[in-house]
């Protein structure tokens, strides 16, 4: 799967290079190409801002900039999803993450920077989605965790793939249970004896049992909407 970025700031996308997702590009299992504005700006300093029309502090970007790079990833790969990075899209979830991870022939990605972008490239878009209510500086990290979460789903990317089944926000929507490893003691603290017991059928049972209860008391909401699928 192919992810295509409209950036700033493409150095920050060597980050990716590193662990999981950086396995997956060395594999060819994904591709992530960073693809600089500035090289889209206007006149000699390759302008990609403005001052906002009825005032205001900050400044917007430009849409020619913009358009002119959507055109031009989209030129060469047309059946891209485009995604605009923004702090007014419907928040990411496991959900919408495994609808991304479905669309195979990949997805441009757009991270915005100052104080947003002109409105009207929001007519070049196919999706806004934000990571979280709160205030970054720019669309680059909101990307790379839209990268991290997509290609993790991939086939391919993850060792154990079986391990999807169980995490958090999983098939059951619920969040995962306690995780316990050697030393069986740990300042004072046991592993829960269930886990040391070796029956398999009393372990999986306290397993369902600690993500009900996990979820009950930190993701409420999860519980209301997903609980009854491990009762």
């Amino acid at each position: 799967m192919e992810f295509h970025v409209i950036t700033l700031f493409p150095e920050m996308f060597t980050a990716l290079q590193s662990g999981l997702i950086g396995r997956a590009q060395t594999s060819g299992t994904i591709i992530v190409h960073a693809y600089n504005l500035r090289e889209h700006g206007l006149g000699p300093y390759r302008q990609v801002d403005d001052a906002p029309y009825g005032g205001g502090s900050g400044m917007v970007m430009r849409p020619e900039p913009l358009g002119a790079a959507i055109d031009t990833v989209m030129a060469q790969n047309p059946a891209l999803l485009r995604i605009l990075m923004s702090p007014q899209g419907e928040m990411l979830n496991q959900t919408i993450v495994r609808e991304l991870a479905q669309n195979a022939l990949g997805l441009l990605l757009i991270a915005g920077r100052y104080e947003g972008i002109d409105d009207r490239v929001l007519s070049m878009v196919d999706r806004e989605i934000s990571i979280g209510d709160y205030v970054l500086s720019g669309g680059e990290l909101p990307a790379m965790v839209v990268i991290e979460a997509v290609a993790r789903l991939l086939p391919g990317v993850l060792g154990n793939p079986e391990s999807l089944a169980e995490e958090s926000f999983g098939p059951s929507g619920m969040l995962e249970y306690p995780h316990f490893t050697r030393p069986e003691e740990f300042r004072g603290m046991r592993v829960p004896p269930v886990l040391v017991s070796g029956d398999h059928s009393r372990i999986q049972g306290w397993r369902q049992a600690e993500a009900l209860k996990r979820t009950l008391l930190r993701r409420p909401h999860l519980f209301s909407t997903h609980g009854k699928k491990l009762k």
